[in-house]
């Protein structure tokens, strides 16, 4: 592949050694195979460095970038598009650990991207793919974000909608859009860092969703995030979501846009007899997401 075209797999993982192994394997199996693997790894304690490292030695394109602490999805991701970057990588395939492309996915969104610039002149910030659970069914959890035009281009063949927000599942990002924009906000965490990044770097002109593209993500159970299915169990991951959402509404939108984030989150609390005692610790993340300024770190 020439350099022009030089495409960097960036998959974050963390104590899932066995679906990671799923994913070099659909990874080496791909029709447009990435001319970097690189596992960002956060500080694993399973077997995860030892499998791959006997992965790189049969296949040298295979890197491992072991962080020293957990820095959460959005640290990882942040650090591997990062090191993808200086690596001189033109296109960004992001996912996670735990979803697996068919083997034609990454071919056919990088096919889209090119495709839809050469004939519409625009040039779209990303192209994302059709994500499925396990049944086959669409993941709840990662459904794109249609913008209001979002059938102009969509026509027999080729049914691109125009997205402004996707998940980091199977994600195709081209090296302008990151170098224009930065990089994923690492001191998230953890939820709504592919959200305000998507939304960040369709500023310049919106993704677009590729269903011909498609991967399997294998998560326990097929639920989208929705405040009303916070529990003892999920309640951390919600924190994290609620100040990250809250400071990006603040920085965007500012205090109106807040309001109305916190409208909808009681709503689907009250609506589903959330109790009072998680939706007190929701309320608190909120609160503290109205101070939460992090910053936004180019990649050069």
């Amino acid at each position: 592949m020439s350099v022009l075209n030089k495409t960097a797999a960036v998959i974050v993982t963390f104590n899932r050694s066995g679906k990671l192994m799923k994913v070099l394997d659909a990874l080496a199996a791909q029709t447009m195979r990435p001319d970097v693997v690189l596992v960002v790894d956060n500080a694993s304690t399973d077997d995860t460095a030892e499998l791959v490292a006997a992965r790189a030695k049969e296949d040298p394109s295979i890197r491992h970038l072991r962080l020293p602490e957990n820095v959460g999805g959005a640290g990882g991701f942040h650090a591997g598009m990062k090191a993808a970057y200086q690596m001189g990588a033109q296109y960004f395939w992001i996912s996670d650990d735990d979803a697996y492309p068919e083997p034609d996915a990454i071919e056919k969104l990088h096919g889209a991207l090119t495709d839809f610039q050469s004939e519409n002149t625009w040039r779209p910030s990303f192209a994302c793919s059709r994500v499925e659970w396990i049944d086959g069914s669409l993941c709840e959890m990662n459904c794109p974000r249609t913008v209001w035009d979002w059938a102009r281009f969509v026509q027999p063949g080729k049914a691109w909608a125009l997205v402004d927000s996707c998940s980091f599942v199977s994600v195709m990002i081209p090296r302008w859009a990151v170098a224009k924009h930065g990089l994923p906000i690492a001191d998230y965490f953890i939820w709504f860092d592919d959200a305000e990044y998507t939304r960040r770097i369709a500023r310049s002109y919106p993704g677009i969703f590729v269903p011909e593209s498609r991967v399997i993500h294998d998560t326990p159970d097929n639920r989208g995030v929705n405040f009303g299915l916070v529990d003892e169990k999920s309640l951390w991951k919600f924190k994290y979501g609620a100040r990250n959402e809250t400071s990006f509404r603040r920085r965007e939108g500012g205090l109106i846009n807040v309001l109305a984030y916190v409208y909808g989150v009681r709503r689907q609390m009250r609506a589903h007899d959330v109790p009072k005692s998680l939706r007190r610790e929701v309320y608190k993340a909120i609160f503290r997401g109205l101070s939460f300024r992090p910053k936004v770190e180019q990649a050069g």
